[in-house]
């Protein structure tokens, strides 16, 4: 007869899943941390980012043009956690974010070098954007 260690089999387990959550948040906090462009578009000398909010930000970092105005449109689809609460901090923006939909924050044209930073209410999501 074959006796099963249950101790063993949950501590086991245990410690699997734990590594196996620890992974998936480190491989979610480096994901897309190189800087994009392909969220942005101009037209007739209007900027638009397009940043996704769930679980974080997508992208992380926004390469955009100085000297545009600009708006930044956050979408959201589903999203219930500390991303749907917006504080951009050199705006003065704070803003809790429909669940689904499309939110849009007039930025104005920004000089070359800005780095204007967003935020959740609890500060653990961030995302950029760099305006040169």
């Amino acid at each position: 007869m074959v006796r099963i260690n249950w101790t063993a089999v949950l501590l086991i387990g245990s410690i699997a899943f734990f590594a196996g959550a620890l992974y998936l948040a480190a491989g979610n906090s480096t994901a897309n941390t190189a800087p994009s462009q392909s969220n942005v578009s101009v037209i007739n000398n209007q900027q638009v980012v397009e940043i996704f909010a769930k679980g974080g930000y997508t992208p992380r970092v926004t390469l955009a043009k100085a000297g545009l105005a600009t708006t930044l449109k956050v979408s959201t689809r589903g999203t219930f956690d500390c991303s749907s609460s917006l504080v951009i901090p050199a705006l003065n923006y704070r803003a809790n974010l429909r669940p689904t939909g499309i939110t849009e924050v007039p930025i104005g044209p920004q000089t070359a070098g800005t780095v204007l930073q967003g935020l959740c209410g609890m500060g653990m999501y961030s995302f950029q954007i760099k305006f040169s």
